[in-house]
């Protein structure tokens, strides 16, 4: 990207100013649904913040805010930069209509399971939940309640979270559970300051503008922030979080001037960490601004209820337990077996337990083996092309 001039240093009527939204506290997620609502009324006109916050009667700073996460989450699209313009897709009519909590369209439901319970407020979850995606989520026990209730308690008390746990355990799928109107930070090794607060980009026009991050529209907007991956970020780069986290919350954004932007009430940090992952490394730093700290394993009886074939569980269960032994480093989670569930309604069972094998890193792949074996009956192999037909 060609470097921009040095920028001005933002007014005082910049986005990070704006008073908050006129009338009653809308629920979690009910502007956003609004907001769409009015892109969905009218799908051939481009409409600015400002018209949309008039049609509403509410502020053009929040409604700038709801329009940037329906853009991050497909369900609006930005036609200019200047003005900004939006203008309804075809998911925005499924967003208009959506319940508070920030749902899409009609939920898919899992086998097996009773009707997902509706994710609102911060009562004790009673049932399965629906992810933002339609799929449910199956809440499981922590600290004497479910999960989602924990993680939404937890919120409201401003207390950050880390999930710690193997890739496949569910991390992901607990936190938008609990958040359906989370913005998230996909980390790697790779991920810049610039991938958190923002910087500028190049019009068409040759111009330059300064497009804000996941984390200022977080803030503004009093939304949750996933940081999955968290540990793989170079700490360096983390630490940008910091400051919105602790008492002051509020951050510098120092490639627009100085802007100072503050955390509306509702923002939360929460983190995912991958042990052993390569290049995952869990500092003093950001272990101590992550106050709780909670394991997520694969839950196998799920996977039964799910059902999945229990010979593949049975799987499962043997490799875990031989991973808790140090016997072997990997074990399917319940990603993996949802995978192989879905392989095996279209190539037969014994074609899944042979893609599980060459799904098993190389060192632990003649022990996966040997178990699949013991479990099916017969040896199988890794899915391979066999002679031209």
């Amino acid at each position: 990207m060609t470097t921009a001039p040095p920028p001005p240093v933002p007014s005082a009527t910049s986005a990070a100013t704006v008073p908050r939204p006129a009338g009653a506290r809308l629920r979690s997620g009910e502007l956003r649904r609004q907001v769409a609502a009015v892109l969905a009324d009218q799908t051939e006109v481009d409409h600015t913040p400002r018209t949309v916050a008039l049609a509403l009667g509410r502020s053009a700073g929040a409604v700038a805010n709801a329009l940037a996460v329906l853009v991050d989450r497909g369900e609006a699209a930005q036609t200019s930069t200047t003005p900004v313009r939006f203008r309804a897709n075809a998911a925005t009519a499924a967003a208009a209509t959506a319940a508070h909590t920030g749902g899409s369209g009609s939920p898919r439901r899992s086998r097996a399971t009773a009707p997902p319970a509706p994710a609102t407020g911060a009562g004790v979850v009673s049932g399965p939940v629906t992810r933002p995606n339609g799929q449910t989520y199956h809440p499981r026990t922590v600290a004497g309640m479910p999960d989602v209730t924990a993680l939404r308690r937890l919120r409201e008390a401003g207390v950050p979270a880390l999930l710690y746990g193997p890739p496949g355990t569910g991390k992901t799928s607990v936190v938008e559970a609990a958040f359906p109107d989370l913005i998230t930070v996909a980390g790697d090794g790779d991920t810049t300051v610039a991938d958190f607060v923002g910087e500028y980009t190049q019009t068409p026009d040759g111009r330059y503008v300064f497009v804000h991050g996941p984390l200022i529209r977080a803030m503004r907007a009093g939304l949750p922030l996933f940081i999955d991956d968290a540990t793989l970020i170079p700490p360096t780069v983390l630490a940008v979080v910091y400051p919105a986290m602790d008492g002051r919350r509020e951050i510098v954004v120092k490639a627009y001037g100085g802007e100072v932007v503050h955390a509306a009430p509702g923002f939360y940090t929460i983190a995912g960490h991958n042990p052993g992952v390569h290049g995952a490394v869990l500092s003093d730093a950001l272990a101590s601004r992550f106050a709780v700290q909670i394991q997520v394993s694969t839950d196998y009886d799920l996977a039964t209820q799910l059902e999945i074939d229990r010979r593949a569980v049975r799987v499962a269960r043997n490799l875990a337990a031989r991973q808790a032994r140090g016997e072997v480093g990997w074990a399917p989670q319940l990603r993996e077996l949802i995978a192989f569930q879905r392989i095996a309604d279209v190539l037969g069972s014994d074609a899944a337990a042979g893609n599980l094998i060459g799904a098993a890193p190389e060192e632990d792949r003649d022990t996966v083996g040997l178990v699949v074996r013991g479990v099916f009956g017969k040896p199988l192999e890794p899915l391979a092309l066999g002679a031209r037909i």
